[in-house]
């Protein structure tokens, strides 16, 4: 029984040396994946362009709300004054306008997600492709995100954020 116990300890102590071996082995790095899309010289190109298109959808979506608000306004007025069938379809107008406006706005967010992918995909490529090979060149198994919520607790190791800005041409 002794033997078996002794036995189970050394190869618990074999594996746990075998294990950090393994670890101290292997070349880690870790770089903050999300402040480095940001604060890419083609992101603020691409966030001006969303930014206009988002303005354009909020131009219409405001006259679009203003005009159904003006209507509606109207109609509250002079509805002791109007016939029951004229205010019904002043009722199915609204509603209409009111759905015209619903689908506005989600078409609109849809379209803007779209764009967003559409110009962001781009960049988030060339930044993989960077890190990527600057971890061939230094060596590196492994990058780690350090981005905060990221899942890495701790990232004391080789931070190579400067040298994938290098090899993205950023300062």
């Amino acid at each position: 029984m002794k033997i078996m116990k002794s036995l189970k300890s050394i190869v618990a102590i074999l594996a746990l040396v075998g294990a950090s071996h393994f670890v101290s082995a292997q070349k880690v790095a870790h770089i903050n994946l999300q402040q480095l899309i940001e604060n890419h010289p083609d992101m603020l190109s691409a966030n001006k362009q969303l930014e206009t298109i988002a303005g354009t959808y909020d131009k219409d979506y405001t006259m679009m709300v203003t005009e159904f608000t003006n209507k509606r306004d109207k109609y509250i007025a002079e509805e002791s004054t109007t016939s029951e069938a004229v205010n019904q379809e002043r009722a199915i107008e609204l509603q209409n306008m009111q759905k015209s406006i619903q689908d506005f706005y989600t078409d609109a967010q849809k379209k803007l997600s779209e764009k967003e992918l559409e110009l962001k995909k781009p960049i988030a490529e060339k930044v993989t492709e960077a890190i990527q090979k600057v971890a061939k060149a230094k060596g590196y198994e492994y990058v780690l995100d350090a981005t905060s919520g990221s899942g890495v607790l701790y990232a004391a190791g080789v931070d190579i954020m400067d040298d994938v800005k290098k090899e993205l041409g950023i300062k």
